[in-house]
């Protein structure tokens, strides 16, 4: 029997488990779920002979060991800044490892180790990062094939609200962790390469910069940029390429909505607001605006971000109720950011019979033979319930494909690394099909690039 120790149980777990579930007895495998609270993991797992959850604190040295030493290998689906304690033990017992998360200059570290180990690290397996490297680079690949030359590389991803679940102004609800859509592009100017030139933009800019793109049969979407669309420039083997460009994806209208959150200072996360237990919604977006003895906090936030009363933003701030002077923020020594999302949540949480959707689109630019060409990919994927999300299966499939890859020996070369090599992305990418995660890839006239927007 192969033992697979899956590390953290949260809401991307759900169908990694039911894939692991459903391949266990003609595998011959035994599915161990470790956590803090495993619950959610008994009750999908009931009675299968071949799984079991165990209560698991990731800080307790002992019970951590042991649970690796026993496994073949592990699963971490952890927040990414816990991976470094799981793959230490990996490193001491010898075991493969798998995450979704984006390889941290920790996890790096660990190359030279697993390597002389003869182990894997496999990271950056989930949706983006995971499905955008392995579609990405399949067709970049088909292109070389044909001795292209990439001239153009475009990527995009967004988690957001089925059309049928899309029932508030913003055309947004928390489909993942709200705390990083709330912090999301600070930390870092956003960098990218259009038509040969470096280009940047800042935060206090990044959601006034953006461009549109329309996917058939869901419509028209826009983008912003990710922090730093130059970080896979080398390992997709795109150093000569002219314009090279990744972002993220929300429905028109958004970001100039929440430009004004940007620009209020609301999705600071840096300092403690005084008294914020006691302070209602209206005093939180006050406590932004000039002091005035005459105008209302409504008149002074149209005024000071010059907001005319007939605009849909206006509604959009209004629908959140964040002029409620009764509504408590309840929350002690809380950031802005920390506030934002308590009041966000209130509104944007999915109910229980809403459904998410995950969208991705790739742009491929090349030169073959002199004429200019273009590919168009996206890919839709509509959840089932709120245990099966589009956003667990999207993430969790392909680290559980993966997995199992790793275990049958289809993946062999060791190291810290991401799935951009084709005996890693192919055989994922062909099985994702069978569970309706699917591109559709259009040759198209070639467009260049889609200048954003100032």
């Amino acid at each position: 029997m192969r033992k697979i120790l899956v590390i953290g149980f949260g809401k991307s777990a759900p169908y990694l488990l039911k894939y692991l579930l459903d391949k266990a007895i003609i595998e011959h495998l035994f599915i161990t779920v470790v956590d803090i609270d495993i619950s959610k993991a008994q009750f999908l797992i009931k009675n299968h002979n071949n799984a079991s959850a165990l209560v698991l604190d990731i800080f307790n040295d002992e019970q951590r060991a042991n649970a690796i030493k026993n496994a073949h290998i592990v699963i971490s689906m952890l927040p990414a800044r816990f991976h470094p304690i799981v793959a230490k033990d990996c490193i001491a017992f010898g075991k493969h490892m798998v995450t979704a998360s984006y390889i941290s200059e920790e996890m790096k570290a660990f190359d030279s180790d697993a390597k002389t180990k003869g182990i894997i690290f496999m990271n950056e397996v989930g949706v983006d990062p995971g499905i955008d490297h392995i579609s990405a680079m399949h067709v970049l690949d088909k292109i070389r094939a044909q001795d292209g030359e990439i001239i153009l590389f475009e990527s995009f991803t967004g988690g957001l609200v089925a059309p049928e679940s899309d029932n508030n102004l913003w055309n947004y609800k928390f489909t993942w962790n709200p705390r990083n859509v709330v912090t999301a592009g600070q930390g870092g100017t956003a960098k990218f390469i259009q038509e040969g030139s470096y280009k940047y933009i800042p935060y206090q800019r990044l959601f006034r910069r953006t461009e549109f793109l329309d996917i058939e049969g869901y419509g028209r979407f826009e983008v912003y940029a990710n922090r730093d669309s130059l970080k896979y420039q080398n390992a997709y083997g795109l150093q000569n390429i002219k314009t090279l460009y990744r972002g993220t994806m929300r429905r028109v209208g958004f970001s100039r909505a929440w430009h004004i959150f940007v620009s209020l200072g609301m999705t600071d996360d840096s300092f403690i607001m005084e008294n914020s237990k006691n302070m209602s919604y209206r005093d939180f977006v006050n406590a932004f605006l000039p002091y005035s003895h005459k105008d209302s906090v409504e008149l002074k936030l149209r005024h000071a971000l010059k907001i005319d009363q007939d605009d849909l933003v206006w509604d959009k701030l209004v629908e959140l109720d964040l002029f409620n002077p009764d509504k408590k923020v309840g929350i002690e020594n809380a950031t802005p950011a920390q506030i934002l999302q308590k009041i966000l949540t209130e509104n944007w949480t999915l109910s229980n019979t809403d459904k998410d959707m995950i969208v991705m689109y790739h742009k491929f630019g090349y030169i073959i033979d002199g004429k200019k060409q273009q590919i168009d990919s996206n890919m839709v994927v509509i959840g089932e319930d709120q245990t099966y999300t589009a956003m667990a299966k999207t993430v969790g499939l392909p680290v559980a494909i993966t997995a199992l890859q790793i275990l049958n020996k289809n993946i062999t070369t060791p190291g810290v690394q991401i799935p951009i090599a084709k005996e890693i992305y192919q055989p994922i990418l062909n099985e994702l099909k069978d569970y309706g995660i699917s591109f559709n890839e259009k040759q198209v006239p070639y467009l260049g690039y889609n200048p954003l927007n100032n």
